[in-house]
């Protein structure tokens, strides 16, 4: 067996692998429950909650092109804020992938299940981890073509709903020949109906939204050409935010008012069907089951790869550094497959409350990585100075940032929905801290070994 990874991701994957990130079920299902808290106002907040995750993008990629390795952002943790913080980073991101992949094959279930009632929902779960493990046990090349197809199910139905939408606003396709034009977005109680503290309830929802992008990063290791290909990825993050997600709501409260949305279902089935696309619904089952496919896809893939980052520090067992002839590291992918049929498993015994505990208790994981991609860019930053991919208006953007996902924690903290995952991720940080500091787990390779075995 060979030691490293192989660089077969193209540009073309990448930046696909990067648009698919930031199109989930997040925006065709998740959507609504924000627009009925926020009314109008959620396209601002999709535009706040955009422009802190590009900065977050931007930080990660200035290190990503700089030092292009396995693992990135618990790579760039342990190597500019020290083993320990590399360790807790990773292992969260490591639980965060395994509890998404989770999630996400549990939706899939969800989906099938209203095409097929008669069926258990954990038979189709089942069937999500053997696809989806057989594709990442194939060259990597297989993954990104993968998310390739899925991206561009998902892309087309967005562009096609946003166009739609847009000739029944202003041409009156779907309505009569009757223009709707744009007033429903301000005739219902304005543009802040639940005034300022509507939108600001909902911004953790939209930011959440947009969890896994920062896979870009894990991808950067297995770049044929990440000078180029990651800032190009990175770059897009924010329009396609405006395009994908702020377009597309426009469109959707455009058309109707935004008080009935949320008893309707997902925007995407009621904004289609107004179209005459009778089988609407269908067609985003479709679609949402692509776009659970595409998540699990994933983080199966960065799950695996951060497995084999930490082994490689000596954070996790050495079988897990090894790659077979096409570079995929299998040993990662099947201990995170093994991991993901526990999900099959709760799908039998907890069908119904799976997907939502699972996704709820995940946010803490998730605000964690960010942080600690800003925080190790700071120290990347006074290390370095200015590189040649720069986060712009450093370090202000930055401090920008950090509060933003302070004030995130605080809403999880707030909300008896997500008030779970505080207590869940400070329970995981103590038993990752206790096993590294009592047992010593993970403290096995100094920082410049890990620095040298990386290369």
């Amino acid at each position: 067996m060979t030691q490293h990874l192989q660089r077969g991701l193209t540009s073309r994957l990448i930046t696909f692998m990067a648009l698919g990130m930031a199109i989930g079920t997040g925006l065709f299902l998740g959507s609504a429950s924000s627009i009925m808290m926020a009314g109008p106002s959620v396209i601002f907040a999709y535009m706040v909650g955009g422009l802190m995750i590009y900065i977050i993008m931007r930080a990660l990629g200035e290190m990503a092109v700089h030092d292009p390795v396995p693992g990135s952002f618990s790579s760039y943790a342990h190597r500019y804020l020290g083993p320990f913080a590399g360790y807790l980073t990773g292992w969260n991101y490591w639980l965060l992938m395994v509890g998404v992949g989770m999630a996400e094959s549990t939706g899939v279930g969800i989906y099938m299940k209203q095409w097929f009632p008669e069926l258990p929902q954990w038979i189709w779960v089942f069937g999500s981890v053997v696809m989806i493990g057989t594709l990442n046990l194939m060259a990597v090349r297989v993954y990104g073509e993968m998310e390739f197809w899925f991206t561009m199910i998902k892309v087309v139905t967005v562009v096609l709903m946003i166009l739609g939408g847009a000739s029944m606003i202003w041409l009156g396709w779907g309505n009569g020949g009757q223009p709707l034009g744009l007033s429903n977005l301000w005739s219902h109680g304005g543009w802040f109906p639940n005034g300022m503290q509507g939108m600001v309830l909902a911004l953790p929802i939209v930011v959440f939204a947009f969890g896994g992008i920062e896979t870009i990063g894990m991808a950067a290791g297995e770049a044929a050409s990440p000078e180029r290909s990651i800032p190009r990825a990175v770059n897009s993050v924010l329009w396609r935010i405006m395009i994908f997600y702020v377009g597309a709501l426009f469109v959707i409260m455009a058309i109707y008012p935004w008080n009935q949305l949320g008893t309707q279902g997902s925007p995407f089935v009621t904004t289609f069907a107004k179209l005459g696309i009778h089988q609407a619904a269908g067609v985003i089952n479709f679609v949402v089951i692509t776009a659970a496919l595409s998540g699990f896809n994933s983080t199966t893939f960065s799950g695996s790869r951060m497995l084999y980052s930490l082994s490689h520090k000596g954070q996790a067992p050495a079988l897990f550094g090894k790659v077979n002839e096409h570079g995929v590291p299998t040993r990662s992918v099947l201990a995170c497959l093994a991991c993901l049929v526990v999900g099959v498993l709760l799908n039998y015994l907890l069908p119904q409350s799976i997907f939502a505990t699972m996704m709820s208790i995940l946010s803490f994981n998730t605000v964690w990585t960010w942080v600690m991609v800003l925080i190790a860019h700071f120290s990347f930053r006074r290390r370095y100075g200015k590189t040649g991919f720069p986060l712009r208006i450093w370090p202000l953007s930055s401090v920008a940032c950090l509060a933003f996902l302070l004030f995130v924690v605080v809403m999880l903290g707030y909300s008896p929905d997500t008030r779970v995952a505080l207590y869940v991720g400070a329970a995981w940080v103590v038993l990752l801290t206790v096993a590294y500091v009592v047992f010593g787990i993970g403290r096995r390779m100094s920082l410049a070994d890990a620095d040298a075995s990386m290369v």
